[in-house]
């Protein structure tokens, strides 16, 4: 059986991408025995055939854009067909880090399940859901999934977004559920398998830069007339908050980042000169090699 695992990527989080392909070989007993392959955005032109038109995402249509920070999020889909529907992989993000043996996970039961993934629980005002960022797919069991096509359908308004992301079109007898510690989210302990850098303005790699993400909408609920009176006076009194990624609360992750980085620095895997242009071009923070030198030190 062929095993492999898939990271999605962009302009914008390759350097991410590189980092977390590192980290799968590394931190595996088995690393001859699966691929990796970086799923980047350029070679899917698919992806930029309907820039600009709108498409359903949950209660809001929203323009797609082609910059966007999470522009590679269909290319979850992918590798059933890109694997002719064989094998096995594991699919996951960009700003995912393996911690604990990935192999562990290609290798597991999946009791007879097509895909494992991870019930993110209700935080916020969002409701509990299936996280695909962190996927263990049996290929042959998910013939029916061909990302170029129902991204098509996304604007032609056949297919939500927000539902095919969550994993809602899938039946629920196919799907199995993983332990939180293969997409921890921003949570680090000696448990943690993958760790996830899920919350988009924490990424430890860009702290100060622009924040260059669509942000969600909120639903809109109703407050209380008094309560609206409130907010609209600490509105007028609060200093508006600059609109830049902020540093991450637990500064073991951003030291494990950029440990990473140091390591493949060093080995050769990622070139000095690459992260010159990422920082140029505001993809990760401008002091990315200080704090690698500092973790050095």
């Amino acid at each position: 059986m062929e095993y492999k695992v898939f990271i999605q990527s962009n302009e914008e989080q390759y350097l991410g991408a590189l980092i977390a392909a590192y980290a799968l070989k590394r931190n595996s007993r088995h690393a001859d025995k699966f691929g990796v392959e970086i799923m980047h955005v350029r070679d899917y032109p698919w992806l930029f055939s309907h820039v600009g038109e709108r498409f359903l995402r949950g209660a809001e249509h929203r323009v797609w854009e082609k910059e966007d920070l999470q522009s590679f999020t269909p290319l979850r889909f992918t590798p059933p067909k890109t694997m002719g529907y064989q094998g096995r992989a594991v699919v996951i993000d960009p700003d995912c880090f393996a911690l604990g043996d990935v192999w562990d996970l290609l290798t597991r039961d999946m009791q007879g399940k097509a895909l494992m993934c991870r019930w993110r629980p209700a935080f916020k005002d969002l409701e509990g859901y299936r996280a695909s960022s962190v996927m263990l797919l049996d290929n042959a069991k998910l013939t029916h999934w061909d990302a170029e096509r129902t991204f098509h359908e996304l604007f032609a308004f056949k297919t939500d977004y927000m539902k095919w992301i969550k994993l809602e079109y899938e039946p629920e007898e196919t799907v199995g559920f993983l332990e939180p510690e293969w997409n921890d989210f921003d949570k680090l302990t000696p448990a943690t398998k993958i760790l996830h850098n899920t919350y988009r303005r924490t990424q430890p790699w860009k702290t100060g830069l622009p924040v260059s993400f669509t942000v969600r909408l909120k639903p809109n609920k109703p407050k209380p007339f008094p309560a609206n009176i409130v907010k609209a006076v600490k509105n007028l009194v609060k200093e508006k908050k600059p609109d830049v990624y902020e540093p991450h609360p637990d500064p073991k992750q951003e030291q494990l980042f950029f440990s990473l980085l140091g390591e493949c620095l060093e080995k050769g895997i990622i070139d000095l000169d690459l992260v010159k242009r990422e920082m140029a071009a505001n993809h990760v923070r401008h002091d990315a090699l200080e704090q690698v030198q500092r973790r050095a030190a």
